[in-house]
């Protein structure tokens, strides 16, 4: 009985997490502007890591019909594109540009990032998402898992299965307003050194 109650609020908690995925985002932003020591030489390697992580947000919101939303919804299993090579590119881009942001504020915010990431990401919602993949998808998420790493690519991998639909019009309508966060955030943290 205890193991079951522990369960359903370790479910409850990664539904919590889930849900409000973009206020802890905002939130973790903040302690990181806070605790930032701009560290200037660090900006060419937050430049590259903010626009990989971006650039990799696109490619994954281009590649999936909808992905913005309180609950997790998949009509289908999306195999393609970033997918086939990683199960979370949407995550591992934000871990990218949380990385990026985290070495120009310093050492504390980087190990506020990690830890959090870490919590969040690894430990919270990817199990929540891919608990409801298991549950629609069954077999085929169980094959695509054994083949595709969660947030570290499986080497090798098929180049051949990254190919794949590709729609402009949902990348726009979900990946904006991300992109205006990007900018703004990695804009607030360059001029943290001013104030």
């Amino acid at each position: 009985m205890r193991g079951l109650t522990r369960g359903r609020r370790s479910s409850e908690i990664r539904a919590w997490a889930f849900k409000m995925r973009g206020g802890i985002w905002t939130a973790l932003f903040c302690a990181i502007l806070f605790l930032a020591e701009v560290n200037l030489s660090a900006l060419p390697a937050m430049l590259v890591l903010v626009a990989a992580g971006q650039a990799l947000r696109f490619w994954a919101a281009g590649c999936i019909k909808r992905y913005r939303g309180e609950e997790a919804k998949a009509e289908i299993l999306v195999t393609w594109g970033p997918y086939a090579v990683v199960r979370n590119p949407l995550y591992l881009g934000n871990g990218l540009i949380g990385l990026g942001w985290s070495l120009l504020a310093g050492p504390r915010a980087i190990a506020l990032f990690v830890t959090s990431y870490l919590i969040l990401y690894v430990f919270l919602i990817i199990p929540h998402e891919e608990t409801i993949l298991e549950r629609c998808f069954r077999e085929e998420f169980h094959r695509y898992k054994e083949r595709v790493g969660r947030l570290i690519p499986k080497i090798p991998f098929e180049l051949s299965e990254i190919a794949g639909p590709f729609q402009w019009s949902v990348l726009w309508e979900s990946e904006r307003h991300s992109l205006l966060v990007t900018i703004l955030g990695t804009s607030l943290l360059l001029s943290r050194g001013l104030w």
